[in-house]
């Protein structure tokens, strides 16, 4: 819906290491990024680079941009733009800084700070995995559209965003989260524990008992793949065991909100190395206590990657039935289903979009608003 729109935003991805600075407009970049080192271990050198970037990109605009928007991490409330509590990477925000009040004091536009999980889910809703599946349901002719969608990112952390309706769900305390779900196998530990890059490099250090510090997912997919020297069973098993505790906790999700899941993030490299476990656990069942099984996930769940599987799922099962007592005939589809896919744009990518998604949606809605 935006991606025609010509207003500009400036974004921001922020990390502890690098805070990378942007504009886009109709969903897509149209400055070269301007990187700085995020100097988060001094609020005020922080606070200073944040503005110098900002203000970069905006001096090197033909127009001024409408909004600033982007993604921070950590716990914060958002709505409000301040950013505080645990945040390992960014220290100096832990007791609280009014970040957004103090950009917009700085450059007199509206300013908007999310989640990072939050946004990856609003982008793909918007312009990515949701809009790319009704095309190839609509070009199919299946007359079934999807408008629920779950984004989870699998990187340093197991984020999560949640979008329904077009509309993202940021809770009632901007603290929709999937990381301190309970781990699937390993009691009183979080999932986050098991769905992660630390993951990965501790199932195959103690798998394969090679604890070398410098072998990184990468590695360890190549090892897995025969392409590196190392532990291949143990390698593919470290994969397998990410994609079992993410399903497990994807299936929570799933059986609550009813739409298409998509994945993102650094490790979905090795996607072809966990599909299949994350798979099983979204399809497992469990059972009542007189011993009749039940799905975990009440939809069918369908890999959309595979095109037989993509086919089955645009098919369904459409049937023909009559109103009672007439001849008129009405199609009817029992078959409920969702659909799993990785993203087609990219993590980075989804944010951005996202966030200046985000950001044209708030500024419209006030224009409604007030008129």
């Amino acid at each position: 819906m935006y991606r025609t729109d010509q207003r500009i935003v400036v974004t921001l991805d922020a990390g502890g290491t690098n805070l990378v600075f942007g504009a886009m407009r109709g969903c897509e970049f149209i400055t070269t990024p301007i990187s700085y080192p995020s100097n988060a271990h001094d609020l005020n050198l922080c606070l200073a680079t944040i503005v110098k970037g900002f203000r970069e990109v905006i001096e090197s605009l033909d127009e001024k941009p409408v909004a600033i928007s982007f993604a921070f991490p950590g716990p914060a409330d958002y709505p409000n733009g301040i950013i505080g509590g645990y945040l390992p990477n960014l220290p100096s925000f832990r007791d609280g800084v009014a970040l957004g009040p103090y950009l917009e004091r700085e450059f007199g536009i509206p300013v908007y700070i999310n989640n990072d999980g939050d946004l990856f889910a609003y982008g793909e809703a918007l312009c990515g995995a949701l809009p790319s599946i009704n095309h190839r349901l609509k070009a199919s002719g299946c007359a079934k559209q999807f408008h629920n969608l779950i984004g989870y990112t699998f990187g340093t952390g197991f984020g999560v965003g949640i979008v329904v309706d077009g509309k993202l769900n940021r809770g009632d305390n901007s603290c929709v989260e999937t990381f301190c779900l309970p781990h699937k196998t390993k009691h009183g530990v979080m999932v986050e524990e098991g769905v992660s890059i630390r993951a990965i490099k501790r199932v195959y250090r103690e798998l394969s008992g090679d604890d070398r510090a410098e072998l990184t997912p990468k590695d360890i997919c190549e090892i897995a793949e025969g392409k590196r020297e190392g532990n291949a069973e143990a390698a593919k098993r470290a994969f397998e065991e990410m994609g079992e505790t993410a399903g497990h906790a994807m299936a929570l999700a799933a059986s609550l909100i009813d739409g298409i899941i998509v994945i993102g993030g650094g490790l979905t490299g090795a996607r072809h190395l966990m599909i299949d476990a994350i798979m099983r656990e979204l399809r497992d069942s469990v059972s009542t206590l007189d011993g009749a099984k039940v799905k975990c996930v009440q939809p069918e769940v369908f890999y959309l990657e595979d095109q037989e599987e993509f086919e089955k799922f645009s098919a369904g099962d459409r049937q023909t039935i009559y109103i009672p007592g007439t001849d008129i005939p009405v199609v009817y589809d029992p078959m409920k289903r969702i659909g799993v896919m990785f993203s087609e744009i990219g993590a980075s990518k989804a944010v951005s979009v996202g966030a200046y998604a985000f950001a044209l949606s708030e500024l419209d809605s006030k224009s409604n608003e007030e008129e």
